[in-house]
């Protein structure tokens, strides 16, 4: 009996921890609704920051791919398109403003797509920024590209489509055109595409340098020529493992191969630009993005290896100041891409200016063959032509050829040469900058010590002063109730005088009465 009433014990156990597990089962579901497969006008969604990374809105048919908020350095708010296997935002909004992750944000469709920050009543990203047409649905397809339907008689069709403007990343079947280019997320480095080719360049800071190319791919037009104003030209990575270069459907006018070219692999793929400034291509193989392509394999030629004003040493990439700062921080170049004005007639010597010039024999840029060049007489010639220059920082001199390579950017870049390489660049004078910013402190300390010392003595006066007239007022009422008691005079006339101390005292008290 005991045996029978401990198995009815056990199952009723096991029935109330399987109803325990559904109502915990029913709770999840509610905190965390299914993503919706397709956004209608008035659809809004509320960002949850209890989510870890990522929450889900909007989802492909699939399964592979979902439109959500995505936390952006464990502290930014985003919204994107992640590949769901690898947790890889294929696409994301960027912001240019980006909201903290804590942000009390929502995500709208009513015509178009809205990230808003409900606190602020502000709008932190529309895709009506990028498209002013309005569309009844959104929608992500399989292929990751999310976009907004027009179902309207008049004009049927995508109005927007996140593939017309992407983040740092293109997959398989994404045209890549010249009205687009692909940024890192902190927008040092960007890939676009030109007439012929498509190439990476180190990107401005202020509006005063250009943008240094660094690599460049040329179409060999080897199956179709490129036609000058024959349309633009896009690239598209082909699922047989290549990235194609197109003015036109048809045969294609240039095809970069990537390792698994005409292997039979067939996987998602997708071409990166990343932090380091490289560009890799990659293709899904269930498990992780397994490496297929990479643009630059010697570390001398990325941007990042050494970085500005530093001298790369190959192989291996070894990096050496061409020029120390002044604050002792390494390299002189931290602030250099920021500073307005020109830079002509400002090298003066060593505090003569806000730059001051470096001349480096045995140095050449590794991009020189992307690099205007002009023909000069001499390396005194060609320095001649960038000190003048006030957009030019810097030249390099070749005695070989007699080419004068003039850059429009700060140094950066450079690679050891052989010794008929001379060297010539503009450095900010970060010691000028910091003389005057402490003459201009200094100054602005001894005016406010000036300032506060005159406070000081206008208020110990104004106390003095007042502490004054209130012993006068006794004085004279003491005097007064003197006379009409019929006291005798001493001799000595009350007044204010009589015992102030000190002449000093006197010529003070004299000239408040004034």
């Amino acid at each position: 009996m005991e045996a029978v009433m401990g198995r009815i014990h056990l199952v009723v156990l096991c029935m109330a921890a399987a109803a325990l597990v559904d109502s915990l089962g029913a709770a999840a579901g509610e905190a965390a609704p299914a993503p919706a497969q397709e956004l209608r006008r008035g659809f809004s969604a509320a960002h949850d920051p209890s989510y870890s990374q990522f929450q889900p809105v909007l989802s492909d048919p699939t399964g592979a791919f979902a439109l959500g908020f995505l936390r952006v350095n464990s502290t930014m708010l985003d919204l994107a398109v992640l590949h769901l296997p690898s947790s890889f935002p294929l696409w994301r909004a960027i912001p240019d403003r980006p909201a903290p992750w804590s942000t009390a944000a929502y995500l709208s469709f009513d015509g178009g797509l809205f990230l808003t920050d409900r606190a602020a009543n502000k709008v932190i990203w529309s895709s009506a920024a990028a498209s002013a047409a309005a569309g009844d649905r959104a929608v992500l397809l399989n292929t990751s590209n999310l976009q907004i339907q027009s179902s309207g008689r008049s004009s049927p069709g995508v109005v927007w489509q996140s593939f017309d403007y992407p983040s740092e990343t293109i997959v398989q079947g994404q045209n890549f055109t010249s009205a687009a280019a692909l940024y890192t997320f902190d927008r040092r480095f960007a890939m676009r595409l030109g007439s012929n080719y498509f190439a990476l360049y180190i990107e401005p800071s202020s509006g005063r340098v250009a943008a240094a190319m660094y690599w460049k791919h040329t179409a060999l037009e080897a199956k179709a020529q490129i036609v000058p104003g024959g349309g633009p030209t896009y690239a598209r990575i082909e699922p047989d493992g290549f990235l194609a270069m197109y003015q036109k459907e048809g045969p294609p006018a240039d095809v970069l191969s990537f390792d698994t070219f005409n292997r039979g692999v067939r996987a998602l793929r997708r071409m990166t630009l990343e932090p380091d400034g490289n560009l890799r291509a990659y293709y899904w193989d269930g498990a992780r993005w397994a490496l297929d392509y990479i643009a630059i394999t010697e570390p001398c030629e990325l941007p990042t290896t050494c970085g500005a004003y530093s001298i790369c040493v190959p192989p291996g990439g070894r990096c050496a100041c061409m020029a120390n700062a002044t604050d002792g921080s390494g390299c002189a170049a931290a602030t250099a891409t920021s500073v307005g004005g020109g830079l002509c007639g400002t090298t003066g010597g060593e505090l003569g200016g806000l730059y001051w010039a470096v001349r480096r024999q045995g140095v050449e840029p590794v991009n020189k063959e992307l690099l205007g060049f002009e023909r000069a007489a001499s390396a005194v010639d060609c320095e001649a032509r960038c000190e003048h220059n006030c957009s030019c920082w810097g030249a390099v001199y070749s005695n070989g050829t007699g080419y004068c390579y003039l850059m429009d950017y700060p140094a950066q870049l450079l690679v050891e040469g052989d010794e008929r390489k001379m060297g010539y660049f503009k450095v900010r004078n970060l010691a000028e900058e910091e003389s005057k910013r402490g003459r201009s402190g200094s100054w602005a300390s001894g005016a406010k010590a000036a300032l506060l010392a005159v406070g000081i003595t206008a208020v110990v006066a104004t106390v003095a002063f007042g502490a004054y007239r209130v012993w006068d007022r006794r004085q004279r009422r003491a005097a007064d109730a003197r006379r009409q008691l019929g006291a005798a005079d001493d001799g000595l006339s009350p007044g204010p005088y009589k015992n102030l101390g000190s002449f000093s005292s006197v010529e003070l008290t004299n000239s408040f009465r004034r």
